[in-house]
């Protein structure tokens, strides 16, 4: 394992306001019942269309800690990426999201702070076209450059 290299996502340096990345998703009953399970999380609200009905939204919803682990995800994979740790959030979820519904979530580099090595992100998203479901902010410390293993490991036959 310690042979095998593992790409980061991008350093401070290499962020700059205005960089985004847009994720396009469909949250179905199989993604519920998988984080509901993990979670043992028994809310009806979330998978009893029995009780939902009888709910002003008329059917399930989808978990707002659920889209925000589907938030989680695009930072650690994509913007920053692989190294990157949320620091502090703070979201809203005006409407809820239905089971099969299209979502649409982009993340945008509002502010850099190289010297606490921190950015902070914008996140939008929307069900539909013009319906949001999401809005909020995110602090992320993006990865360190390490140094190579090896590289220090050998530094005294130089």
């Amino acid at each position: 394992m310690i042979d095998k290299k593992r790409k980061l996502g991008k350093h401070i340096s290499d962020i700059n306001i205005g960089d985004s990345y847009t994720v396009s998703r469909t949250i179905e009953d199989r993604d519920l019942l998988l984080y509901l399970g993990l979670t043992d999380d028994a809310n009806p609200l979330y998978i009893q269309h029995d009780y939902a009905s009888q709910t002003p939204y008329k059917q399930p919803i989808v978990p707002s800690v659920m889209l925000f682990g589907l938030i989680s995800s695009v930072v650690s994979m994509h913007l920053p990426g692989p190294g990157s740790h949320i620091t502090q959030h703070e979201m809203t979820f005006p409407t809820p999201l239905f089971h099969n519904t299209d979502l649409k979530i982009t993340l945008e580099v509002i502010a850099v702070d190289e010297t606490e090595n921190q950015v902070a992100l914008s996140v939008t998203g929307f069900q539909c076209k013009d319906n949001e479901i999401i809005h909020g902010k995110l602090y992320v410390k993006p990865p360190y450059k390490t140094n190579s293993f090896t590289a220090n490991s050998l530094e005294n036959f130089f």
